[in-house]
């Protein structure tokens, strides 16, 4: 009786599949986080960018979970942004940030913004 094996279902989701498209940038972030009873300030180099969140390169030991003050300027355009972002992904001194409570006016900015930007993924 030839043995058959189990195949992989062909509906299952793919766990890396994204709900966003992440775009190619190149900014100055500074992150405010609390280690014990101070915080620290870091400037972090903006690697890449979605509608939900960034992903920063950051010389700091951060860990999955831990929730960061953002400050970053998107070029081009003049406000300052100041949100917060939650760590969902580390490799080294790459983080992957989403974005925490974005206002509708950055909601839009932001879609605007990576509309001129190419593709990372």
């Amino acid at each position: 009786m030839p043995s058959s094996s189990p195949k992989a279902a062909a509906n299952q989701p793919d766990r890396r599949r994204r709900r966003y498209p992440r775009f190619r940038a190149d900014f100055r972030v500074r992150a405010n986080y609390l280690v014990g009873n101070e915080y620290r300030k870091l400037q972090g180099h903006c690697r890449d960018l979605s509608e939900a969140g960034i992903g920063i390169l950051l010389a700091a030991d951060l860990n999955s979970g831990d929730v960061v003050g953002l400050h970053f300027t998107l070029p081009g355009l003049n406000s300052a942004w100041e949100i917060c972002g939650v760590v969902r992904f580390r490799h080294g001194y790459h983080y992957g940030f989403e974005f925490l409570a974005l206002t509708s006016e950055q909601q839009r900015l932001l879609k605007n913004f990576l509309k001129g930007l190419q593709r990372s993924d």
